[in-house]
């Protein structure tokens, strides 16, 4: 857990860095791009370019690391922490506190490790920034109906609720 702001400031300058390189330069290509051309749509891009320009301002920030993983080429590895990480997002929810699993620092993963004195064998798996929602709350979420989107046995197929 990372509530440093010295830390917190420098990883936020190389999480921008990575930003800007991967989408703040295509920012109003994206911003005014028709609905699935891109792939990213507007509101994604501008929820993606607020926690850009606004990470530092998390107060806490927990790091998920595996040891031993600093020298492996699978992508996999160490992929079951995922799951922890959602009960981690659910648990500080029903506390009233957001958070959300970023990697855009991962390129910049040598000079991170660095900051917190990780061992040379950790690798961090993602950054999860902690804070209390800006506006107090946060809105319900606008989904499809789960008979739209769960499939019986076969694409396509689905059965009425209950």
């Amino acid at each position: 857990m990372v509530t440093d702001e010295s830390i917190e400031n420098r990883v936020a300058e190389f999480y921008k860095e990575v930003f800007e390189q991967s989408y703040g330069r295509h920012r109003e290509e994206l911003l005014n791009a028709p609905p699935l051309d891109t792939g990213v749509s507007p509101a994604s891009y501008r929820a993606v370019e607020h926690l850009a320009l606004h990470i530092a301002e998390a107060p806490t920030w927990i790091f998920p690391v595996l040891r031993g993983a600093s020298g492996s080429d699978n992508p996999l590895l160490g992929s079951s922490i995922y799951g922890a990480i959602q009960q981690l997002l659910l648990a500080a929810r029903s506390f009233g506190v957001g958070g959300v699993l970023t990697t855009f620092h991962s390129r910049n993963e040598s000079k991170i490790r660095e900051l917190p004195g990780l061992p040379e064998d950790a690798l961090t798996m993602a950054l999860i920034p902690l804070g209390y929602p800006e506006r107090g709350q946060w809105s319900e979420p606008k989904r499809p109906p789960v008979e739209d989107v769960v499939h019986w046995d076969r694409c396509g197929a689905t059965r009425p609720r209950g």
